[in-house]
């Protein structure tokens, strides 16, 4: 019987719904629009692994530019895990960002395999769980951020992320299971952030601003859109102490973490200022 060949090639657009039930499927809990979201940041940027017709490996190696890239969604089927596929869309993956700054989110355990392919540990970031509901009356600068230009929102953003990423903002402000609130102050964009609803709960992310206390307003505003039933999640970065003394005083507990790590120099990033990642997936 002759043996079936391994093919790598770009995802379609529905394929990318496959990626995100598999993630699923791995506990990472997606959010219900993030094939859509996640597609618009670089419908090139996903790659598929099948042997003969069954898909049986996944990878997002998404270039925002020429000068940066993020991997995610490195899955294998488990009943093909340790035959050799998942290295060999590994390196598709890397060789398709060449050039770039290469970033991911890695779990812990597999931060030794991701060192021996030349990305160094930044720092941890870490989720945390807790409940939604409660939170005081809307304070008057928090305002809908469908009321804001996008380009206003592409000028504030472009600080926190090391490439511009126009497209994929426009579809993740505007998700259908989504709330997003901005800060305003004195005309000025001073910080935004959004509560997208997942397979189980809610993430919160980003949420970016230039005060500590900005932060807290957004969160408790974007955690008033859910019921104190519901689950809410986020994801932080451990190096900005503020932004975990904001999840714990609300009695959020670590359920997860991960090493976010470069291929490259760390981007030069107000790391004081994000108090939530966008996405592990995607940065």
């Amino acid at each position: 019987m002759m043996k079936k060949p391994f093919v790598i090639r770009t995802m379609t657009r529905e394929e990318v719904d496959l990626a995100i039930e598999w993630a699923a499927q791995e506990g990472w809990n997606p959010g219900l629009d993030d094939a859509a979201n996640y597609y618009a940041a670089d419908p090139n940027g996903f790659l598929i692994g099948l042997l003969g017709d069954e898909p049986i490996a996944t990878i997002s190696a998404i270039r925002y530019d020429a000068s940066f890239g993020f991997i995610g969604f490195y899955i294998v089927k488990p009943e093909y895990r340790g035959k050799g596929y998942g290295i060999q869309i590994w390196n598709t993956a890397l060789e398709s960002l060449e050039g770039c700054n290469i970033a991911l989110d890695g779990v812990v355990a597999q931060q030794d395999n991701y060192k021996k392919s030349g990305f160094q540990l930044a720092y941890r970031n870490i989720r945390y769980e807790g409940a939604g509901g409660g939170g005081p009356a809307l304070s008057p600068s928090i305002v809908p951020l469908s009321a804001l230009s996008i380009d206003q929102l592409q000028s504030y953003d472009q600080a926190f992320f090391p490439a511009p990423r126009p497209q994929f903002l426009q579809t993740w402000l505007r998700q259908p299971s989504a709330q997003a609130y901005g800060i305003v102050k004195d005309g000025q964009l001073t910080g935004y952030g959004v509560i997208r609803q997942c397979r189980s709960g809610y993430k919160i992310g980003p949420i970016y601003a230039d005060t500590p206390g900005m932060a807290e307003q957004l969160f408790l505003a974007l955690k008033s859109t859910v019921s104190e039933r519901d689950a809410i999640f986020l994801d932080v970065p451990e190096v900005n102490a503020e932004a975990v003394a904001l999840a714990e005083r609300y009695q959020m507990t670590v359920s997860f973490e991960t090493a976010r790590m470069y291929t490259q120099s760390e981007p030069e990033l107000p790391l004081n200022r994000i108090y939530g990642v966008t996405s592990f997936e995607i940065g």
